[in-house]
C-alpha cells in the first residue's frame, strides 16, 4: 500500500461536511418546481419505464426540446429505485460535486493549493452553483461538462501541451449531449491561441464524434425531419432571435442575475474588473471565457437565469486568483461576509418569489439574525493576512445560510409552488377528479406526481374539479361547492 499524501491541504478535509450540507441535505425538502423540472423528470421516468433511450417522450408523445443526457441520468435514478425527488435531483447534485473536485484539481496543478482552495470554496458556496445543483434541469449538467473542457484546455493554452485535448473534446461531446450546439459556441475562446490544427487532429475529433453523434443520428433515424425541425430550428435558431419561448428580457438582464448568482462573493468581481495587465495566457483565457459567455447570452432574445451559469466557474477562478494577489484582502472578504445577510432575507422572500415571481414577493421584515453576518465580517477582519482561513470562514457561514434556507424556506416553497402537496390531497380521490384552468407550472407538476395525467374538465366531466384563482395555489372543489 502506498503512503497517504502528506501535502493534502486542510481545506480538502473541510470540504467533506460542506459538500453534504450544501448538496445532499434536505434535497427533497420541496417537491419538483416550475414547468421544466417536473416535465424533464417525467420524460426521464417514461424513458426508464419504456426502455426507449433514444426518443424522449412526454406522456407518450415525442419531445425534442433538449438532448438526452438529462433524461438518461434521471432514468438511471428511477432504475436504481430512487424516489420522485431523488431520482431526478441526485444525479445533478453528484455532477456538481464531481465538477468541484475536477475544478480544484486543475487549479491546484495550475496555480497551487491556496488559489485552488479559495476558488473551490467560492464556487461551491455561491448561490448560483448551489441553487442549480438542487433542481433537475439541464443548466448544471451543461455547465459542468463545458467548463471541464475549458479547464482541461489550460495546459494547451499556456504551453501548447496537447495531451489533454482528447479529454477536452470528450467533455465538449458530453456538453453537446446536455444542451445541443450552445456549448460549441461558448467554446469559441479556444480558437484565440491560433492553433486550430491541434484541434483538428483525428485523436482530438474522434472522442467528440464518438460521444456526441450517435444519439443525434439515432434520434433522426427514428423520428425523421420533425426532430431536425423542432430540435435544431425551433430550439436553437429561433431561440436566438425570436420570443417564441416568451422569455424576452433587456440586454442588461444578466448583470443583476450574475451578481446574485455569485453571492456572497459578488464584491470580488471588482477585483477582476480593476486588473490592468493580462500577461498570463491562462488568466486571459478565463477572462475571455467569462466575457464572451456573458455577451453571447445577453445578445440572444430569450433569457433565463440558468443560461448564464457556464460563466460562473471562470468568474470564481478569476476572483480567487485576484484575491490571492491582493495585499489587503480582508476588506474584500469582510464585504463578502456582510452579504451573507442575503440568506436570511431570502428565507422570507423565496417562497413567494418561486411561486409568483420576485416582483410580487412582499418586502422582507427585519429580524435579529440579519446582524449575524456583521460578526462574521468582524472575525474575517481579525484574521488579517490569513486569507484562506478567512475565505473558509465565509464559506462555512454561507453553508450555514444554505442550511437555514433548506430548513426554514424550502418547506414553505413546497407548499407555495410545488404540486406535491396538492397531489397528496387529490390522490385518494384521483379517479373522481379533473383539472380545470390552472397554471402550467402546477399542471406539469400534478401530471408528474399523478404519473397518469388527470383529464381536463373541459373534455371529461368528473365530480371533483381542481381550480386555481389569481394569486392562489390550485385547490380541489367538492361537488357542493361547484357552480352550476
Amino acid at each position: 500500500m502506498g503512503e497517504v499524501p502528506r501535502s493534502i491541504p486542510r481545506w480538502v478535509w473541510l470540504a467533506i461536511p460542506l459538500v453534504y450540507f450544501l448538496y445532499f441535505y434536505n434535497l427533497d425538502a420541496a417537491g419538483l418546481l416550475g414547468p421544466d423540472e417536473p416535465r424533464y423528470a417525467s420524460i426521464g421516468r417514461e424513458m426508464a419505464q419504456s426502455g426507449d433511450w433514444v426518443t424522449p417522450r412526454l406522456w407518450g408523445e415525442p419531445w425534442f426540446e433538449k438532448p438526452a443526457l438529462l433524461y438518461w441520468v434521471t432514468a438511471s435514478g428511477f432504475r436504481l429505485g430512487l424516489g420522485p425527488e431523488w431520482a431526478p435531483r441526485l444525479p445533478i447534485a453528484l455532477t456538481a460535486v464531481a465538477f468541484l473536485a475536477l475544478f480544484a484539481w486543475v487549479l491546484w496543478r495550475e496555480y497551487g493549493g491556496e488559489a485552488a482552495g479559495s476558488a473551490t470554496l467560492i464556487l461551491a458556496t455561491c448561490c448560483g452553483w448551489v441553487g442549480f445543483s438542487q433542481i433537475a434541469v439541464t443548466d448544471l449538467l451543461v455547465t459542468a461538462a463545458f467548463s471541464a473542457a475549458m479547464l482541461l484546455a489550460l495546459p494547451w493554452i499556456a504551453k501548447r501541451d496537447t495531451r489533454r485535448l482528447p479529454a477536452v473534446a470528450a467533455m465538449l461531446g458530453v456538453a453537446v449531449l446536455a444542451k445541443g450546439l450552445v456549448p460549441l459556441v461558448l467554446a469559441l475562446p479556444l480558437l484565440l491561441r491560433g492553433r486550430i490544427r491541434d484541434l483538428l487532429r483525428l485523436r482530438v475529433i474522434a472522442p467528440f464524434l464518438v460521444i456526441a453523434l450517435p444519439w443525434y443520428l439515432l434520434c433522426y433515424q427514428r423520428n425523421g425531419i420533425e426532430f431536425i425541425k423542432v430540435f435544431f430550428w425551433q430550439h436553437h435558431f429561433e431561440r436566438l432571435t425570436a420570443n417564441m419561448l416568451f422569455h424576452p428580457q433587456s440586454w442588461w438582464y444578466y448583470l443583476p442575475v450574475l451578481a446574485g448568482g455569485l453571492l456572497p462573493w459578488t464584491p470580488l468581481v471588482l477585483l477582476v474588473a480593476r486588473r490592468r495587465r493580462w500577461s498570463d495566457p491562462r488568466r486571459l483565457f478565463l477572462l475571455v471565457w467569462l466575457v464572451w459567455g456573458f455577451v453571447f447570452f445577453s445578445a440572444i432574445a430569450n433569457k433565463l437565469a440558468g443560461y448564464i451559469l457556464p460563466v460562473v466557474p471562470a468568474a470564481a477562478a478569476l476572483m480567487a486568483l485576484e484575491l490571492e494577489e491582493t495585499p489587503n484582502a480582508r476588506r474584500w472578504l469582510a464585504a463578502c461576509a456582510v452579504l451573507l445577510v442575503a440568506f436570511p432575507v431570502a428565507a422570507q422572500v423565496l417562497p413567494a418569489a418561486v411561486a409568483s415571481g420576485l416582483s410580487r414577493a412582499a418586502r422582507p421584515r427585519f429580524e435579529w439574525i440579519w446582524l449575524v453576518p456583521l460578526g462574521v465580517a468582524a472575525a474575517v477582519w481579525v484574521l488579517k493576512t490569513r486569507r484562506l482561513a478567512a475565505t473558509a470562514l465565509v464559506a462555512i457561514s454561507a453553508t450555514a445560510g444554505v442550511v437555514y434556507l433548506k430548513v426554514l424556506a424550502m418547506p414553505e416553497v413546497d407548499r407555495a409552488a410545488s404540486a406535491r402537496g396538492l397531489w397528496r390531497k387529490v390522490e385518494a380521490r384521483a379517479g373522481h377528479a379533473c383539472v380545470g384552468d390552472i397554471q402550467r407550472n402546477w399542471r406539469y407538476g400534478l401530471n408528474y406526481y399523478s404519473v397518469r395525467p388527470l383529464p381536463d374538465c373541459a373534455t371529461t366531466t368528473r365530480p371533483l374539479e381542481i381550480r386555481q384563482s389569481a394569486g392562489r395555489s390550485p385547490y380541489l372543489v367538492p361537488p357542493a361547492s361547484k357552480v352550476r
